[in-house]
């Protein structure tokens, strides 16, 4: 498996936004970026229960406003908005967690935009891990997707984890791990802490993070 991991990478918009939910601080990380399709196509794929797995996971449940879903070994939840074919929304629900992913997508001239907010409260999760704990998770999925429409190659799950592992895999990890920090210190946080918490991440994604030091419980 191969992938141009600055090219790849290169194409996504990424930002992070702090604010108040339910009287509670809160993040959003957002990722936006053009396809190579119409916002049909983009948003079967990304909808179809039939589709998602051959870039993303298998999923089960009902794919409709107001059905659960869940996907294998990883997050489930509620569909809470869904309007073909530009938007949907659903709680993501991992790890005891409850956080909220926001999708919309829009045409632009002869391709298709995806944006992706995933919001959570600030916790002691986001205070080790920073943005990077979803944001690499994503940044894996919409390589994937990115593959399975150029290519219409289902993704094999076995050979994505061994690629995870290798060279060009780590690289991924600390490439978009820095993008991450930078997109934090956008947002106003502090430089030292910002890098601090990226290079927890990036340390994590690429396997090499300490025994005693915390899962990131992404679920992405």
């Amino acid at each position: 498996m191969e992938i141009d991991v600055a090219r790849v990478l290169g194409l996504v918009t990424r930002s992070v936004r702090n604010f108040e939910k339910d009287g509670k601080a809160a993040s959003a990380v957002t990722l936006t970026r053009l396809y190579d399709t119409d916002v049909d196509d983009l948003w079967d794929a990304l909808t179809s229960k039939e589709r998602i797995p051959r870039w993303f996971l298998p999923v089960e449940g009902d794919l409709q406003l107001g059905g659960k879903y869940q996907l294998k070994g990883n997050a489930g939840g509620t569909i809470t908005a869904c309007t073909p074919p530009d938007h949907f929304a659903a709680t993501w629900e991992f790890g005891g967690a409850t956080s909220w992913i926001d999708v919309s997508l829009a045409a632009e001239r002869d391709k298709a935009r995806l944006t992706l907010e995933h919001t959570a409260i600030i916790e002691d999760h986001w205070n080790q891990f920073g943005p990077g704990a979803v944001g690499i998770g994503w940044d894996l999925a919409l390589a994937g997707l990115e593959r399975y429409l150029a290519t219409g190659a289902s993704v094999d799950h076995e050979t994505a984890e061994a690629w995870m592992g290798s060279p060009d895999g780590k690289e991924f990890m600390t490439v978009s791990g820095e993008f991450w920090r930078a997109a934090h210190v956008a947002s106003g946080v502090d430089p030292a802490s910002a890098k601090e918490r990226s290079d927890r991440t990036i340390a994590f994604y690429r396997g090499e993070i300490p025994p005693d030091m915390a899962h990131p419980g992404t679920g992405s």
